[in-house]
């Protein structure tokens, strides 16, 4: 399937008031997340890396202990095994890339 249109795939909730659309490459999940003000999630590590590209709004990340805010335009890049967090200051929209693929993200298979 080398050619997506996130709108056509499957919306899924891996969290209260956070809602997404997945699709994988060969060594990457790309997510499509919708964030309601207030949605989050908690302190965390994981094998994966990911970079977080924030298209609408501004999130709070913390990423090894230091807390930034990131606007539309803006990305972060979360190494593996990083301990961080994400909170959504108002509505927002982000495109998550996860390297290696991943399979599930909050307990929803993805």
């Amino acid at each position: 399937m080398p050619f997506i249109d996130p709108e056509q795939l499957e919306v899924k909730e891996p969290r209260p008031g956070w809602t997404g659309r997945f699709f994988h490459g060969e060594r990457m999940t790309f997510s499509y997340y919708d964030m309601e003000p207030g949605a989050w999630v908690h302190l965390h590590h994981h094998p994966h890396e990911e970079v977080w590209n924030v298209i609408e709004g501004e999130l709070d990340v913390e990423l090894d202990g230091e807390t930034r805010t990131v606007t539309a335009g803006q990305a972060v890049v979360v190494p593996a095994d990083v301990e961080h967090r994400v909170t959504a200051k108002g509505p927002t929209r982000v495109i998550v890339v996860d390297s290696p693929a991943r399979d599930a993200v909050g307990g929803v298979q993805i």
